[in-house]
């Protein structure tokens, strides 16, 4: 069993700055993949940016130039540093780990508001 635990989040207003973190804990041999999607009301939680072991990243266009992903401090733990926020970057953020994404293990979501 796998413990996927996020922090950080808030609100904040346009063109601020808020930093996700998390962890994974537990059977986590079988993590590769670390990741973050966001949800909004109405619509599916969507990838915003991913890293893998091996180094590889990914970012969805939007967000390219504005946030960067990868390890926080130590193996098995991500954060998702988010710059020159907008509005449209408000949702709940879930941190996703795996062989590949979406993985198996979630985290129970955090709040990210900006207002305008």
């Amino acid at each position: 069993q796998v413990q996927v635990v996020e922090s950080g989040g808030g609100q904040v207003q346009a063109g601020g700055s808020l930093r996700l973190s998390c962890v994974a804990s537990g059977h986590t041999f079988s993590i590769n993949s670390m990741g973050w999607y966001r949800q909004v009301p109405g619509k599916q939680r969507e990838l915003v940016a991913s890293y893998t072991v091996g180094g590889s990243t990914y970012y969805e266009d939007s967000v390219k130039g504005r946030f960067t992903v990868g390890e926080d401090n130590g193996k098995n733990t991500a954060y998702l540093e988010m710059n020159s926020l907008k509005p449209e970057d408000t949702g709940v953020y879930y941190c996703n780990a795996g062989w590949v994404l979406p993985g198996r293990y979630w985290g129970q979501g955090t709040q990210v508001t900006v207002s305008s």
